[in-house]
């Protein structure tokens, strides 16, 4: 579709100036990182047993703040959300050959937190309203080997963690939340990523609230609360070498997942500001979908029930069908009209190295010991989300810009005057 094609309905786009970019850190960061700079002392861990092993003032501090707020009994942060999920995978006991079920719509850090322990990845189709894994899929994709379910609570939006449960449960799994993007959403009233065994969010820049980078986990089990902190710190030199270590805690692999303390200072005042932002991202996403309902052909955000929804993104489904024009038509008339609008998303389950096995080197392991339909990585194996990515999903990136409620007027404006045009479109 051409530019000039656009001119003949409307002028002026709907959007004609910047919106600034979104940005979470203020003045209240500024002082907090200022005063650890002239402190001096940058971080306070060391990786071996001591008091230290723990960190410094204000990342315990932070994981104070963190526990009170999402009222969980432990809280562990760390360098990054991928280093949150590899050692939240290592505290549960993952091995080599052990298999992890995961929707396949999802960041590719959730499949290899996986196979950082040499463990397989299991793919599972979504549910189309939600996004998030089918649980009405999970079961047939369990096997002997199945160790974990990973619930991803995608774009802000929690899983069915009832039928999630149920399942785990009756197997016997460990079940990890993935909340990276729906920190501040919650489940039967309980925050996402605080009633799994593990749960978690992200830190990152485009994030609700960030620290640059960094993540946060979050457990009620002791016994993981501790593995979670040897992982993140060199754990096979932090045991207490004077007292005699459990079995369970002799081949514990550490790495250097550590958050400084600016980071922690910063995350401080940013979690003070969470639920300021999420209400926000709440207000702007049902101002859009009363602008949007009236629409034709496009299916807007559900809120399932004893649910909320925390916006990372504001997503949508296109029904080509119905309007008769294909999601790249519709997205460059909305792009043309100044509308930040993104095409489809991720299928972790066709990505080279699963679709052809290559994770592991010449050798195939562990695939090759193990023959499996499970690990039947191809186009069709997962069709909701598929078709979704290929043909009819698209977003609003909440997390990129810095909406005000007349930027947000403008984008439904925009949508309308798209919608108003659709036949010249064609």
């Amino acid at each position: 579709m051409k530019r000039e094609k656009l001119a003949l309905y409307g002028g002026h786009k709907s959007i004609n100036y910047k919106i600034e970019k979104y940005n979470s850190i203020g003045k209240e960061e500024l002082k907090a990182a200022q005063k650890v700079i002239k402190s001096g002392i940058l971080s306070d861990f060391i990786g071996k047993d001591g008091k230290k092993f723990l960190g410094g003032k204000n990342v315990i501090n932070f994981e104070n703040k963190i526990k009170n707020y999402f009222k969980v009994k432990y809280a562990v942060v760390v360098n990054s959300w991928t280093s949150g999920l590899i050692a939240a995978f290592g505290s549960i006991g993952i091995k080599p050959g052990d298999e992890v079920i995961l929707p396949t719509w999802t960041m590719s850090a959730c499949a290899m937190a996986i196979i950082n322990w040499n463990a397989i990845p299991v793919f599972v189709d979504i549910e189309r309203n939600t996004f998030n894994i089918d649980p009405n899929l999970i079961e047939k994709k369990i096997s002997k080997k199945t160790k974990a379910i990973l619930a991803v609570d995608i774009f802000g939006h929690p899983a069915n963690y009832k039928k999630i449960f149920i399942i785990a449960k009756k197997y016997n799994l460990k079940v990890i939340s993935d909340s990276a993007q729906s920190i501040g959403s919650k489940y039967n009233k309980k925050f996402s990523g605080t009633f799994a065994d593990i749960g978690g969010f992200s830190l990152n820049c485009h994030k609700h609230i960030n620290t640059g980078e960094g993540g946060i986990l979050l457990t009620n089990n002791k016994n993981i609360a501790y593995k979670l902190k040897l992982i993140r710190n060199h754990a096979e030199s932090s045991i207490n070498l004077n007292k005699p270590p459990k079995k369970e805690l002799i081949n514990m692999i550490g790495y250097n997942f550590r958050l400084g303390e600016i980071e922690s200072a910063i995350g401080i005042e940013q979690l003070k500001k969470l639920k300021k932002i999420v209400n926000l991202r709440k207000k702007f996403a049902n101002l859009l979908t009363k602008g949007l309902s009236n629409l034709e052909g496009l299916k807007l955000p559900i809120i399932e029930k004893n649910c909320s929804h925390s916006f990372y993104t504001y997503p949508i489904i296109l029904n080509t069908k119905k309007i008769k024009l294909s999601r790249k038509t519709i997205c460059k008339a909305l792009k043309a009209e100044g509308v930040q609008v993104s095409e489809g998303y991720v299928n972790l389950h066709i990505l080279p190295m699963f679709k052809n096995k290559i994770a592991y080197g010449d050798s195939g392991f562990p695939w090759i010991l193990n023959k499996s339909k499970n690990y039947n990585y191809k186009k069709g194996s997962c069709p909701v989300a598929e078709k979704l990515h290929e043909k009819t999903f698209m977003h609003i990136g909440m997390y990129t810009l810095d909406y005000r409620i007349k930027d947000i007027k403008k984008i439904i404006n925009a949508f309308q005057k798209v919608w108003r045009n659709i036949e010249i479109l064609k």
